[in-house]
């Protein structure tokens, strides 16, 4: 009886080194890893030895024997995806038994001293690579009071096993060697210039915050905001903590259909008294209560087959207790991931409040509502036939993407919204050189795709590149008597401090 990987699967892939038989595919080497959506067990090859079970950060992989009703689909997921492979002529990479080989310094070196930037999943992954360097120290600089990131303020409060991978950052943040300034904004409290004058390299992992715009007639409507932020209110997110959303009305419409669109769209139909059992914030919550909402029409440009949303993703949205999944009747859902829609039992997708998918919808613009004044009313779409459709609702929320803004201090690409490098070695594009010292990893690197665990392997590729070059001596070495006017604990020192002056807080407390 094979193990199955799950809807909360992060692509960490700690489970594929685990593997005796290499049956979890892609591994990090594989073309393929950093577009899959998931990893999949081969269930003709595994060995059901559960090595696999221990090493997930998140508790994705189960027994075939432990499925719920719901999770059942996923058995079937793992197994299609590696008959497919086969029939593709994919041969499975071999891989070794245990993670890359532990990083090491030339001997006349002395450890490295970095500073990361951003306490998300990229940047705790690269702070976690380096401390494999054996006296190697790491500061980890946020803009916020509390670290982690996407993994703290992104994944939906009821992903609970998703959002067990903050255990994981928790053991990260116990290492001896790491130390971690909170509320200190880099760029503004303090340069680039200064960090590698008190370290010896910075490592950039400050992903894509801001949302791609929507520049419709109309957008400026009091109703009219992003899934973004949505998102950042119900986890509390300090930036966030003046939110309103307008929850009065019957209908909200979410325009674009990826992951974060599903998230919304099923945290505002999710009954509150199943929300009250997870991490949500209490604003988010009592709002949620007071809701009158009914129905949340979930839009795509496109057609099923080019739907932005992962498998795993739909199927959690259709299993969610109380919320009901609607397709419009003439939807053609065969060959796409809609299909497996079909395989889950009737009761899975009944519920009180709905969820509608709507295809072939192109926004035209955001209409005031009929009592007047600057509050939004409905939507207008056009269809690919050139029939307009008004869809009434004084909630819309755009959902088509994240993006990178400029960092200070660095190059940046207008047009991939990413920060050139080579191997995560930020590069000067006028001379093709790289700026010593500096580097990035994550979405500032390769913009916003893969999951949380995905930027582990994109870690380590960035500080390979930064220990090549301290071991050739290219960072030039920090300046041991410099003054940046930002507290630094000692090596070994595993604290985080509030900026400047303010109380140590023990880094153990989360």
């Amino acid at each position: 009886m094979p193990h199955v990987i799950t809807q909360s699967c992060c692509s960490d892939a700690s489970c594929t080194y685990a593997c005796p038989v290499n049956c979890i595919q892609p591994t990090p080497d594989d073309p393929d890893f950093l577009t899959a959506e998931m990893l999949c067990v081969d269930p003709t090859t595994c060995v059901d030895c559960g090595a696999c079970v221990s090493a997930c950060p998140v508790e994705a992989i189960k027994p075939e024997r432990a499925l719920t009703e719901a999770e059942i689909p996923f058995l079937e997921i793992n197994r299609l995806y590696h008959v497919r492979r086969a029939q593709a002529g994919v041969v499975d990479r071999p891989l070794l038994a245990r993670p890359p080989a532990r990083l090491q310094v030339r001997a006349s070196a002395p450890p490295p001293s970095v500073a990361v930037v951003g306490s998300g999943p990229a940047g705790l992954y690269a702070a976690d690579e380096i401390l494999t360097v054996p006296g190697a120290r790491v500061t980890v600089f946020e803009r916020l009071s509390e670290p982690y990131g996407l993994a703290r303020f992104g994944v939906a409060p009821d992903h609970r096993r998703t959002r067990r991978i903050s255990t994981q950052f928790a053991q990260i943040r116990r290492s001896r060697g790491l130390s971690f300034e909170l509320g200190v904004d880099v760029g503004t409290d303090v340069t680039r210039d200064e960090l590698l004058g008190r370290f010896d390299a910075v490592i950039y992992a400050v992903g894509a915050a801001a949302d791609r715009p929507l520049t419709l007639p109309g957008a400026d409507l009091l109703g009219v905001s992003s899934a973004t932020r949505l998102v950042a209110f119900y986890n509390g997110h300090p930036d966030a903590g003046d939110a309103t959303f307008d929850l009065s009305g019957p209908r909200a419409v979410v325009i674009g259909n990826g992951n974060v669109g599903l998230d919304v769209a099923r945290i505002l139909t999710t009954e509150p008294d199943r929300l009250a059992e997870t991490d949500i914030a209490p604003a988010a919550l009592a709002a949620l209560a007071a809701s009158e909402l009914e129905e949340v029409i979930v839009t795509s440009r496109r057609g099923p087959e080019a739907a932005a949303f992962t498998l795993p993703e739909l199927l959690g949205l259709a299993s969610a207790p109380g919320v009901e999944l609607c397709l419009d009747p003439d939807v053609d859902v065969a060959g796409t991931k809609l299909e497996w829609l079909e395989r889950l039992p009737a009761a899975v997708r009944a519920g009180r409040r709905r969820v509608r998918l709507r295809f072939g919808l192109t926004p035209e613009r955001f209409l005031a509502g009929p009592e007047g004044g600057p509050h939004l009313g409905a939507v207008v779409f056009s269809t690919p036939d050139g029939v307009t459709e008004t869809v009434p609702a004084r909630l819309a929320l755009t959902s088509i993407g994240y993006r990178a803004v400029p960092v200070p201090g660095l190059p940046f690409d207008p047009e991939s919204h990413t920060v050139p490098h080579a191997a995560g070695r930020v590069i000067d594009p006028t001379t093709g050189a790289p700026l010593p010292g500096t580097y990035v990893t994550g979405w500032i690197k390769r913009g916003p795709s893969g999951f949380l665990g995905t930027n582990r392997s994109d870690a380590q590729e960035t500080v390979r590149s930064l220990i090549e070059d301290h071991n050739a001596g290219r960072l030039g070495g920090r300046q041991p008597g410099g003054s940046t006017g930002v507290p630094v604990a000692p090596n070994g020192d595993n604290r985080e401090r509030a900026p400047m002056s303010a109380p140590v807080r023990s880094s153990r407390h989360a």
